[in-house]
């Protein structure tokens, strides 16, 4: 019975702390505990009705059947079963005194009963308080069940401004149940309803701890997993930093799961502990298991999260920094810089696809703003209007189409902001102009144009980490050259910087955009000083830009990365299309620790490029990680199941759509609940609506949290 152990005679769970653990859903299991339980009684009783209704309380089970604490309570180990038991007194009976005992006169056993019948007193008021106990917990199930309801369609308990409760979206669903005949929860309504407000807060919680215990549960028992951050949000005035994790999950399917909102506000030395703090010892993240980070991070606070990656891999070396596969390798590291030009065109390239959306006539002016400008041009301007129908600021060339669309762009909110037809809102007009001013910005242009010409030399490499196995593949064996172009570059700065400026200075010319160097540099020199544009623009942009290039890449594409990413050669495709050349055995020797039986790695690896090395044109050769985890065969190769799982929890690989729908949700929420409405908890709870919620398991840890 919920609440109380299942064994007779114990009390665990009614009259001490003890925890109480669920049977298993196994049937064989179930017998098990239910034959050392001596409940022979529950024998025929469904695994899933024992599962639902029974408990066995922690005393009865050795503590090394007991694993860490979790937000949801101690947890059990797989294979628990409990083996420690209290003898009852029958069976503690001296056999050699059986004689004797079976000659006591009817007279004593008739005194001993009248001793013992006082001692039946506390027993009638345990029964009672049984059914009472009951109602309390299927008084909390219905309330938890209408909370997970509310969140789950991102409605908030009560409404917000509501001077009544009564008249809150909590309390119609009460009403609902109640006169759908709910007689529990009529009753314990009434006796609770005026507190109710204020338990609210700590009914939520129980909820969020519950589903996250959950999901780090499931993290934790899958092995090696990535953490992943997202953009820093606001949600009800506090900056928060998203937290999600991918791992590969025991059905070998590549997943993520949100874990929630980390506040990310104060002093970065101490906030990266705290934020570590947070993930380690109040979720239970076993970060020892990390293999990878990655991290979105652009702005004014990217140095905060630079400090908090680089404290990750100070604790756990393992946990190698890498991109996400969110964003395209020339984005990912532009925004990674800090410095304010690169910074400006990246939050300007944001601005620009937000304003997309503010109305779809816009993507039409903005067509026809192309048609005049490349009048005389038409296969330039249908090039330009088919980018335009595409997520073109989020593209891995956004720079080089930036750059060709510069004029027409200002074009075109020139005459939105103008807006003599009175066609456009006044937002609309303000939010042009806004963007009008950063682009005629010379930092703005100049800046653009550097990025253009660099990440020429990142486009092809950029391009194959969007691909499949064997483009990335490609993509990590080609990179030393490219930093080696690079640091070309870097070399003959001054021949680069003189081409660049010249044709910026063009542009700059014919949109009449003034060449000057900004104000906020200009403040900071003595007055005698005066600043050559030319040499601002050849210190601050172009030897910043590309040398900073240069850096983020050795960063998130590390020797250890790139030594884990040549492990894509090992997909049949990959494999199959340079079958004439063994991969090099390097790049399976590399996840050794990582595997069952290192031992038999290499024999197993050259089986499997036999395997696939041999087949015919004719078969079918899957190209990507998931679907090479799905292979019926991998059961024969458990080595480079191992290896292949490793992979696949890379930040900086592609996700299927099923796998990505977390972040999906994520990303729908944030962009769609207004400010106002947004909270850490409801976000976390609505996002998660598709784990499986666990109402006894909740209502036992409220009730253990007790009123805070």
């Amino acid at each position: 019975m919920l609440g109380h152990c299942v064994v007779p005679n114990c009390t665990g769970g009614k009259s001490d702390s003890q925890p109480l653990f669920r049977f298993p859903l196994d049937s064989e299991r179930c017998k098990q505990w239910l034959e050392k339980c001596q409940r022979q009684d529950l024998i025929d009783k469904p695994p899933e009705q024992l599962y639902k209704y029974e408990r066995v309380c922690g005393k009865h089970f050795e503590p090394s059947t007991m694993d860490s604490e979790t937000q949801a309570g101690v947890v059990l180990k797989d294979d628990a079963v409990p083996t420690i038991f209290d003898e009852p007194e029958g069976t503690k009976t001296n056999p050699g005194k059986r004689k004797e005992t079976a000659n006591v006169s009817e007279n004593e056993i008739t005194g001993r009963k009248k001793m013992k019948k006082p001692d039946a007193e506390p027993a009638e008021e345990d029964t009672q308080t049984v059914p009472d106990e009951d109602d309390s917990s299927e008084y909390l199930k219905s309330i938890f069940e209408i909370v997970l309801l509310l969140v789950g369609h991102n409605i908030l308990p009560t409404d917000q401004g509501s001077d009544s409760f009564g008249q809150s979206n909590f309390q119609a669903l009460v009403d609902y149940r109640i006169n759908s005949g709910d007689k529990i929860l009529q009753k314990k309504w009434d006796e609770n309803k005026e507190k109710f407000p204020d338990e609210l807060n700590n009914l939520i919680d129980a909820c969020e701890q519950c589903i996250r215990g959950k999901l780090v549960e499931e993290v934790v028992q899958n092995g090696p997993f990535s953490l992943l951050t997202d953009e820093l949000v606001m949600i009800s005035g506090e900056l928060c930093l998203p937290i999600l994790v991918r791992f590969v999950d025991q059905s070998n399917r590549q997943q993520e799961r949100f874990l929630g909102f980390v506040s990310f506000s104060g002093d970065e030395d101490v906030l990266a502990e705290e934020v570590l703090s947070e993930i380690t010892e109040k979720w239970g993240l076993k970060m020892e298991q990390c293999k990878g980070q990655a991290h979105a991070c652009s702005g004014t606070h990217s140095s905060k999260i630079k400090k908090f990656a680089s404290k990750v891999t100070e604790k756990f070396p393992a946990a190698v920094l890498t991109v996400r596969s969110t964003q395209t390798v020339n984005i990912a590291v532009a925004s990674n810089m800090a410095l304010s030009g690169v910074q400006l065109v990246t939050s300007t390239l944001k601005k620009i696809e937000s304003f997309f959306s503010f109305s779809p006539l816009l993507t039409t002016e903005f067509e026809h703003a192309i048609s005049l400008f490349y009048a005389d041009r038409e296969e330039k301007v249908n090039a330009l209007k088919e980018i335009c129908q595409t997520n073109w600021t989020s593209c891995h060339n956004v720079f080089e189409v930036g750059a060709e669309m510069y004029e027409s762009l200002l074009l075109w909110l020139d005459s939105v902001n103008d807006n003599e037809d009175v066609r456009w809102s006044d937002q609309i007009a303000q939010e042009a102009m806004v963007i009008s001013k950063a682009l005629t910005d010379f930092e703005f242009l100049m800046t653009l144009i550097v990025l253009k010409n660099i990440t020429a030399l990142t486009k092809a490499f950029g391009k194959n980490m969007l691909g499949d196995a064997g483009d990335i593949s490609c993509a990590a064996n080609s990179l030393p050259a490219v930093l080696h172009s690079i640091k070309e570059v870097v070399d003959n700065i001054d021949v680069y910087h003189e081409f660049w400026y010249e044709e910026a200075m063009n542009i700059a010319a014919a949109v009449d955009v003034v060449v000057k160097v900004p104000r906020s540099f200009v403040r900071k020199q003595p007055e005698s000083v005066v600043v050559q544009p030319d040499s601002y623009y050849k210190e601050h942009v172009s030897l910043a830009v590309v040398h900073g290039l240069y850096v983020e890449l050795n960063d998130v594409f590390s020797e250890c990365v790139l030594k884990t990413l040549k492990g894509l050669s090992l997909v049949p495709a990959a494999i199959y299309q340079k079958k004439s050349a063994k991969p090099d055995e390097d790049c399976v020797q590399f996840f050794k620790n990582d595997v069952p039986n290192a031992g038999a790695l290499s024999a197993e690896f050259s089986c499997w490029w036999v395997k696939w090395s041999k087949k015919s044109k004719q078969e079918h050769f899957v190209a990507n990680i998931q679907d090479t985890l799905q292979l019926t065969d991998m059961k024969f190769f458990p080595n480079m199941l191992a290896v292949f799982r490793q992979l696949a929890i890379m930040p900086c690989l592609s996700l299927e759509s099923t796998s990505n729908a977390v972040y999906k949700r994520f990303k729908r929420y944030m962009e769609n609940v207004p400010d106002k409405l947004k909270s850490k908890s409801i976000a976390f709870m609505n996002i998660n609506s598709h784990v499986q919620c666990d109402l006894d398991a909740m209502v036992e840890l409220y009730v253990n949290n007790g009123p805070k």
